[in-house]
């Protein structure tokens, strides 16, 4: 199943609530370095994340960027309860419901 672009950016913000390498962000969100630049360029861009320049570059979910995140977070699991999922099974992937309650992929 595919990812919604919803789930890639929640995922992403929770990863750099603490703070996070572009390598980090890859390997724990399950993207890959040509995919992640531009979801890394729109957050920075909406001031959801920012990025810290030291030694090595640090993205960081800035306080807008950690609201959405509750938002987001609170908004899957109403949805898994919804539609009766998990609420993993709602973070991670879209799923078509019809009107008769069965799931299409």
């Amino acid at each position: 199943m595919k990812r919604s672009r919803e789930a890639i950016i929640t995922h992403m913000l929770d990863i750099c609530s603490n703070g996070a390498s572009k390598t980090r962000i890859v390997y724990q969100a399950n993207l890959n370095f040509k995919t992640v630049m531009p979801y890394i360029n729109f957050l920075i861009k909406k001031e959801l994340i920012e990025c810290n320049r030291n030694k090595s570059i640090i993205y960081k979910t800035t306080t807008r960027g950690t609201k959405l995140l509750k938002e987001l977070k609170s908004i899957q699991s109403e949805m898994a309860e919804l539609y009766g999922m998990s609420d993993s099974e709602s973070n991670l992937y879209t799923k078509d419901i019809d009107i008769t309650g069965s799931s299409k992929t």
